[in-house]
């Protein structure tokens, strides 16, 4: 039993070897938190304030063996931050795969499902915890030319508004932190689609063109790991949280404009007009 477990309370973060995540769990170490991050890689954290574990969060036996190392060591955990994933690169929805569909589903998805049944049995047995879901504005507001990475975002928002109704009476609450741009390796590491089609390549071109100049100006990893670790320590947390100026711009509007004024709005900002006037 670590020494800490009376005095700090233990996170568990995925995907902490850079990004959000790494981000995340230097925040909620300096915060007083006993962290262990997660990669596929694991390893050493290299002079980090917290530990890393191997974990690969679309392998049931790799998350059991990974809960059941930090419970060895700590005997609880108070905090679980999902935060594993990656994307897709701009593309039509029909220039990915149904395997590729399934594999940017089983991580980012069905890692939180993973991850979470893991844990629970541990935070019921304590009688209180916290999961923090790493969704995305794109939960709310669905990007063109990114339906798969869109479709994963939503399925968490619904699958964590559900799990927090049926938990928060057992001590147990759940949030989602909802980013815009973030600058990260995320979007350097974008898987490409597998299928591509020449009567998308045009709006493929321009919407990849204009994510990359939103993400010049893409907030930093701190400014979504500020609101991980607000609603890690609010007494009565919130279910949805923005991060950034960005994300909470367009959630006010998804929120409160017309459906015409926003189709509009994305249309324009992703010049989906001016690159469909080139057609196959």
């Amino acid at each position: 039993m670590s020494k800490n477990n009376q005095s700090k309370k233990v996170a568990l973060v995925t995907g902490a070897s850079s990004g959000i995540g790494q981000a995340t769990a230097e925040l909620l170490a300096s915060a007083g938190y006993t962290v262990y991050g997660t990669s596929r890689r694991g390893g050493c954290a290299g002079g980090r304030a917290y530990e890393m574990l191997t974990l690969d969060v679309t392998s049931d036996a790799s998350v059991a063996d990974a809960v059941a190392q930090l419970m060895q060591r700590e005997e609880r955990i108070d905090l679980l931050v999902n935060n594993a994933g990656f994307g897709v690169a701009p593309a039509g929805a029909e220039e990915s795969s149904i395997e590729q569909a399934q594999s940017i589903f089983d991580t980012n998805f069905f890692g939180i499902v993973r991850m979470t049944r893991a844990v629970l049995p541990h935070m019921r047995k304590q009688g209180a915890g916290r999961i923090i879901n790493m969704g995305s504005v794109l939960g709310l507001l669905p990007m063109p030319y990114g339906a798969l990475y869109s479709a994963t975002k939503h399925a968490i928002e619904g699958y964590s508004e559900s799990l927090d109704h049926e938990l928060r009476t057992r001590g147990i609450r759940v949030s989602v932190v909802e980013p815009a741009y973030t600058s990260t390796p995320f979007d350097a590491n974008f898987l490409q689609p597998d299928a591509q089609l020449d009567a998308y390549r045009e709006a493929r071109v321009a919407v990849g063109r204009r994510v990359q100049e939103v993400m010049a100006t893409a907030d930093q990893p701190r400014v979504v790991a500020e609101v991980v670790l607000k609603a890690a320590n609010e007494a009565s947390p919130r279910l949805r949280y923005t991060a950034g100026r960005l994300a909470g711009r367009l959630a006010w509007l998804r929120r409160f404009a017309p459906a015409g004024v926003m189709d509009a709005g994305i249309r324009k900002d992703l010049r989906l007009d001016a690159a469909s006037a080139v057609r196959s």
